[in-house]
């Protein structure tokens, strides 16, 4: 996120920089022979010392890959795991927006493992201090642990499945065409899809981290952040950021503490409050005081909030309103609001069509960039000059190659993961995935997953190589394509709903791990972190979010009879969406009601219009022009979470123009705590609900005459 991406342009400018002034110096040498060389020598090795991040770092002992899965480490990046899945799960089930949390994993980890080594080190009991590498391997293990809480589909294809899901579509409602969630087959689910990625694309981490030099914008700041954490310098900004995160994590779970109490009856509670006047609040429109969403609008751009905003104007404020006139006509005066084939479907469908014309359009984009990268390396002469290396498989010293890229490739290549190990492990997994996974899904064969395996390390590859050019994960748009291509491929009579929806988990899976391990390898070669140490950490962290998260899911399953239910706190929006994209896949439009497909092309079109203009007009322009994918959100579930990410946006616009510096130090840190603490309230909610606990006060709004005829009837009961 901005964040994220501000930190990288900085790093690519320090490396840009150091490469122009060494080509610079060199054509000097050339000019004034051997007078300017000692000159110019003096120069380089000066500057070197002021740029080089390894320099700073060259006395201090790097551990083996061992030393850095310590048992602390591991005890830490649990708790954080569970402590993010929780956040990941919570804005799963309410908007689906997830900003980046690599940042947050990173620097909680650092606090908890610092606050532990001062503890021992005073103690006199400290055997091993903290370093870098240990905080990437926390950091690994925390991001591929909440990563399941997202590509486990708990939001999405997973809930689609359910029971609940499938009563709003009100279409393909047989008992072939449902699986309710039940914590047994969805751990066993997800352990059998979502190691197979981590083994797809190991044996090309040289080519793509090395020999591409592929930049993973999201990999490089947290490596950036991690580095500067652990310089002299960098550890104290970091003890600041860390109280600031504690000040507002707490103050943000006492204020989820706080509005429960107000919160005994439906609509009850600030969450209804109704900020900009009752006739907006019918419309979704009112900032409904969400620490969560507050900091996320903190965390994500300004044109991504603005986006959100501007389509619930778009949808709610202009369009919705307008179908609504044309009751009885477009559609059935008698049908509810939720039904599909009226007002709810108009909603639905056109948000698909955006999701899926923005998609369609990366989609084509990134692979546009991939193919003709990978001819021209494939191509290239110069490819193995890029980075000369001796016949022991360590880069040979070259005048052209900077101290860091030296140190870092030379440790890259240490620690080798065997071939036979990939090979063998993709091998194993998939074998014992297309046995089992049928037994889950009857509904999906045996052959159908074949196919999945036979094609996803390719899908895996063109995903992380587009993931290292742009920084965009298309996993999504892969399992998109996996629900309609297994859809009708499986057919409408023999359940190809559920087929459908179950493939899209198995792809979405495979090249959303593969592009994270890519994101984290690359993290590693920057802080010097072992491949090994970092594969081990993916994997481990993997295994507990295949328990943790559905965990947490249940939880909340359990805790809230209402979950996926529009209009309530947690509707779980995309659910929907995904079963009627497996209902349209399998059913083509037929169940869509009059001028809806029309509408859906328009803005099919116009996705990938807006989408041609942000790229034709150049950056400086393109960040003015909104962005399709965030605008269609709000669509479905309304604009009242635009508000509380613009207030955010707010917040942070002017602590920028008041004081810039200490903006960009710490508003990651205050984005964080706000999210967190609102995050982990809703463990003790939950458990509240699970027991039974209810709040004692019921706060409504009402307008004048409705109070009026409350305080009438409550006089005739006097």
């Amino acid at each position: 996120m901005e964040n994220d991406h501000g930190s990288v342009v900085e790093d690519h400018g320090v490396e840009m920089s150091e490469q122009g002034q060494i080509t610079h110096r060199r054509g000097k040498r050339d000019e004034n022979g051997s007078v300017e060389t000692a000159k110019a020598s003096a120069a380089d090795q000066e500057m070197e010392e002021m740029t080089s991040i390894e320099k700073v770092f060259e006395g201090k002992r790097v551990p083996p890959w061992k030393e850095q899965l310590t048992f602390r480490a591991l005890v830490v990046s649990f708790v954080l795991s569970i402590m993010f899945s929780i956040i990941v799960m919570k804005l799963n089930l309410t908007t689906g927006i997830i900003p980046s949390l690599n940042v947050s994993a990173g620097l909680l980890g650092f606090f908890f493992v610092k606050s532990w080594t001062k503890i021992l080190e005073k103690s006199g009991l400290l055997k091993h201090p903290f370093t870098r590498q240990e905080n990437t391997v926390i950091q690994t293990c925390v991001v591929a642990a909440y990563g399941i809480a997202f590509s486990g589909g708990f939001g999405s294809y997973l809930f689609a499945m359910s029971s609940k899901t499938a009563k709003q579509s009100s279409e393909a409602t047989s008992s072939q065409d449902i699986k309710d969630p039940q914590l047994g087959w969805m751990i066993g689910f997800l352990f059998l899809v979502s190691f197979i990625g981590l083994f797809s694309l190991v044996p090309l981490r040289k080519i793509m981290i090395i020999d591409y030099k592929l930049s993973y914008p999201s990999g490089t700041a947290t490596a950036f952040l991690i580095n500067g954490f652990h310089t002299p310098q960098g550890a104290k900004l970091a003890k600041k950021q860390v109280k600031l995160l504690g000040k507002f994590f707490v103050g943000s779970f006492l204020w989820g503490f706080f509005q429960w109490f107000y919160t005994a009856g439906d609509n009850c509670g600030f969450v209804n409050f109704p900020t900009l006047g009752l006739e907006a609040y019918k419309n979704r429109f009112y900032f409904d005081f969400s620490a969560t969403y507050v900091g996320v609008g903190m965390i994500c751009p300004y044109l991504v909030n603005v986006s959100v905003l501007l389509g619930g104007i778009l949808s709610w404020g202009i369009m919705w309103p307008l179908i609504g006139n044309r009751k009885g006509n477009w559609y059935s005066a008698t049908l509810p609001t939720s039904n599909l084939h009226g007002l709810q479907g108009y909603r639905v469908f056109i948000s698909i069509a955006m999701i899926l014309g923005d998609g369609l359009y990366n989609f084509v984009k990134v692979l546009s960039k991939t193919i003709p990268a990978i001819i021209a390396h494939a191509r290239s002469k110069n490819m193995a000059s890029t980075l000369p290396l001796t016949e022991n498989g360590f880069p040979a010293t070259d005048a052209t190659i900077s101290y860091d890229e030296q140190r870092r490739t030379e440790l890259f290549l240490k620690d080798q993961i065997p071939k036979k190990v990939a090979f063998v492990g993709y091998l194993i997994v998939a074998i014992i995935s297309i046995v089992t996974v049928p037994h889950i899904f009857p509904q999906i064969k045996w052959y159908h997953i074949l196919v999945t395996y036979i094609f996803a390390p390719v899908l895996a590859f063109c995903n992380a190589y587009g993931c290292g050019l742009t920084d965009w994960s298309l996993a999504s748009t892969y399992g998109k394509l996996a629900i309609f291509i297994f859809g009708a491929w499986v057919g409408a009579s023999h359940g190809g709903v559920l087929a459908g929806l179950a493939a899209c988990g198995v792809m979405m899976n495979i090249v959303s791990t593969a592009s994270d391990l890519m994101q984290d390898f690359k993290t590693g070669y920057l802080t010097l972190a072992s491949p090994r140490s970092m594969f081990i950490s993916q994997v481990i962290g993997t295994a507990m979010g295949c328990v943790i998260a559905p965990c947490v899911f249940w939880l909340f399953y359990k805790a809230f009879a209402d979950l996926g239910v529009p209009g309530t706190e947690y509707p779980a929006p995309y659910a929907l969406v995904y079963r009627n994209m497996a209902i349209l896949g399998v059913d083509g439009f037929s169940s869509l009601p009059k001028h809806c497909l029309t509408l859906c092309y328009i803005f099919f079109a116009g996705a990938i219009l807006i989408n041609m203009l942000r790229d034709a007009v150049g950056k400086k322009w393109a960040q003015y022009i909104p962005l399709p994918m965030a605008m269609a959100i709000p669509f479905y579930i309304g604009p009242y979470f635009a508000i509380d990410m613009c207030m955010g946006s707010l917040i942070l616009f002017i602590w920028e123009r008041l004081d810039k510096t200490k903006a960009d130090a710490f508003a990651s840190a205050v984005a964080s705590g706000l999210i967190c603490g609102d995050g982990i309230w809703t463990l003790p909610q939950s458990i509240l609900a699970l027991a039974k606990v209810k709040p004692p006060i019921c706060m409504k709004f009402l307008s004048r005459k409705t109070n009026d005829k409350v305080d009438t009837f409550l006089e005739t009961l006097s």
